[in-house]
């Protein structure tokens, strides 16, 4: 098994909206913002080589919005940076086997379209991937809330149910993936967030999805604005971490700007912590 983390398309969001009820005079020690208050994010993917299969934990935001939209949600370049950075391993998006789906946040999936062409409707990436995401979390893509609904792309969900290689799963593993890789269920960001344990050599990984986008979310009570259910997602990381510390788990970041991987600790009065920050990975022997 090796492992890579993939860089995709960058963003800038609203600092207030991405560290919830904490005060700016705590999260800018974490982050500085812009001028227009916005902090730094990577949409960052991980790749998984095992036994001739290439497994690719999300797709970030992509370039498939259209100019006005890209500039509203803060995504930084043009190009399409994930295909790039694809590129820079000698792969294309063709090379990959499976795509596995934390949820379908266009942050998070948006990545899968190709980039936005004036007139054209962005066509589904990945011509050879199965795709994989929670029965939950494509209910919700199907279904959103009011309060969300923005966070969908439905000719994205479309073009995946057309494509027949979309599995759905309710369980914790996915006969695509196999005994590698099993899955926790979280709710409090959205309904159904898929994420992905994997069994590495130096212990579990966990692709933490938006249950733990980076590193000052690993503190219990730092949530996002964006976040549903704050106090159930409060309750399935501490869950979550006590578990993984017991067993010399790790924690991949999808938004964090600086951190790829991190491990955990928990100090005296019981307060979780990242640790053994690592930037990047490039094809670490997992």
């Amino acid at each position: 098994m090796r492992l890579s983390s993939i860089a995709g398309n960058t963003q800038k969001l609203d600092g207030g909206a991405m560290f919830g009820n904490a005060p700016k005079a705590l999260w800018t020690r974490w982050s500085t913002p812009d001028d227009l208050n916005r902090i730094p994010l990577a949409c960052r993917a991980l790749l998984v080589e095992q036994g001739g299969r290439r497994i690719l934990f999300e797709a970030g935001i992509g370039v498939f919005f259209d100019p006005k939209l890209r500039d509203r949600y803060g995504v930084v370049e043009a190009e399409h940076v994930l295909l790039r950075s694809l590129a820079a391993l000698g792969l294309s998006h063709e090379d990959i086997d499976v795509v596995v789906l934390s949820h379908l946040h266009f942050d998070h999936a948006g990545g899968l379209l190709s980039a936005w062409q004036e007139g054209i409707e962005p066509r589904l990436l990945f011509p050879n991937a199965t795709f994989i995401v929670g029965q939950a979390a494509w209910d919700r893509a199907l279904a959103p809330h009011f309060r969300d609904r923005a966070s969908f792309v439905p000719t994205l969900n479309r073009q995946l149910a057309e494509s027949g290689r979309l599995e759905v799963v309710k369980g914790s593993a996915s006969d695509s993936l196999g005994p590698a890789f099993r899955f926790h269920l979280s709710d409090g960001h959205t309904p159904g967030l898929l994420l992905t344990e994997i069994a590495t050599a130096d212990g579990p990984l966990l692709f933490a999805g938006d249950l733990i986008p980076g590193v000052p979310w690993v503190h219990l009570p730092i949530t996002m604005g964006y976040d549903r259910f704050p106090e159930l997602l409060i309750e399935e990381k501490e869950r979550l971490l006590t578990d993984l510390l017991a067993r010399k788990g790790r924690l991949f970041f999808t938004h964090d700007a600086q951190t790829a991987v991190a491990g955990i600790q928990r100090d005296a009065r019981g307060r979780f912590s990242a640790d053994g920050l690592i930037q990047a990975l490039d094809r670490v022997a997992g």
